[in-house]
């Protein structure tokens, strides 16, 4: 894989549009394409999905094809995989992000393992929409970052858009894939908006490929899904500092794209891995793991991650102290310039913010 540019659009019949509208849109022609495609999920049908994501899919394409299930998501998985397992492509909705956990039996047991144990004979082409993580004021259950649990079992997918753009072509080549895909939207995100023309032929992101929103020479942020806003504003402001920051949007997790992750830490010499999941067995120790085994006589210091605090999530009044913000990225940065020189006892002047946490 290589590096390449965020593709630009023709601006004929450009207009703003929503990452929800994306993905609404996106189902939509997957659908109209091809009839194997069936939505299912509890409340998509009559009521759209608690987002309206699947909004007006019953109606156009029948409850059949779009269909409201009943309050048990290991029940709602185990029948997709029956589906896919006999020729159709579901696409299952988990309403949040922590009522999938009664679900993971399935997803671990058949779901992960069905092409492995047959030898590639059953494929299963089962997409899984996940809305995750924080920033919405949501109560306990309702705002989690539960990707590391679905990058540490082999057989899945796993990608996070971050733009309107890519929320629909990653979920098309999602539900085009013969792969099961967890498709993690950032409910955060949702309403922001970006000038899109749905109607033009779309350039559709390929699983697995990263792509460089920002480039930058004094450090590499490597980030996806909610905080790469986080990441692009903490860029900007890092200017008045002198510093020149690349961002890295992953786009996908699993399968991951090393190529141009490490091509960028080895073009700057430092490297931040940005995220809203927990820091003690996030996704960010993974990633600073690839990196480091691949790009160390290119490091100039350690390889540092901003992460959300080690605790369960916080209720909606704390989640804005729990959550990456621009000042924590920049902090970080900033331990970049002096860690160059690291020694033990420079590194011991930070462990009371290691205790808290956050940046590791």
């Amino acid at each position: 894989m290589t590096t390449t540019a965020v593709p630009t659009a023709p601006t004929t019949g450009r207009k703003p549009a929503s990452m929800a509208q994306a993905l609404t849109r996106a189902l939509r022609d997957a659908m109209a394409e091809d009839p194997t495609v069936h939505v299912m999920g509890e409340d998509v049908g009559a009521l759209g999905g608690v987002f309206r994501i699947t909004d007006g899919l019953a109606k156009e394409f029948g409850e059949d094809r779009c269909t409201d299930t009943p309050l048990a998501e290991a029940g709602i998985l185990g029948a997709a995989v029956g589906m896919a397992m006999y020729g159709l492509r579901p696409v299952v909705e988990m309403q949040f992000d922590a009522f999938a956990y009664p679900a993971f039996e399935q997803l671990i047991s058949h779901v992960s393992r069905m092409r492995n144990r047959t030898r590639g004979a059953v494929p299963l082409p089962l997409t899984i929409r996940v809305p995750y993580g924080g920033g919405i004021g949501g109560v306990e259950h309702h705002s989690d970052s539960s990707e590391a649990y679905y990058m540490a079992t082999p057989g899945l997918h796993v990608v996070a858009p971050a733009t309107v753009a890519d929320a629909y072509g990653l979920l098309r080549e999602s539900i085009a894939s013969d792969d099961p895909v967890v498709f993690l939207e950032p409910k955060r995100l949702y309403w922001s908006k970006a000038d899109w023309a749905p109607d033009e032929p779309q350039r559709v992101a390929p699983i697995g490929r990263a792509v460089v929103r920002r480039t930058g020479t004094s450090a590499t942020l490597i980030t996806y899904g909610p905080s790469v806003p986080v990441c692009l504003e903490a860029a900007e402001a890092a200017r008045a500092e002198g510093w020149d920051l690349e961002v890295v949007d992953l786009r996908s997790l699993v399968p991951f794209d090393d190529e141009t992750v490490c091509a960028s830490v080895r073009r700057t010499g430092r490297a931040v891995v940005v995220h809203e999941a927990t820091g003690f067995g996030g996704p960010g120790g993974e990633i600073a793991a690839r990196v480091t085994e691949r790009c160390f006589h290119h490091l100039e210091a350690p390889v540092l991650r901003v992460a959300g605090f080690d605790i369960p999530y916080p209720p909606p009044m704390l989640e804005r102290h729990h959550l990456p913000g621009v000042d924590r990225v920049l902090d970080a940065v900033a331990r970049l310039q002096w860690e160059a020189g690291w020694t033990p006892q420079s590194e011991q002047g930070a462990d009371d913010e290691r205790a808290a946490g956050g940046v590791y």
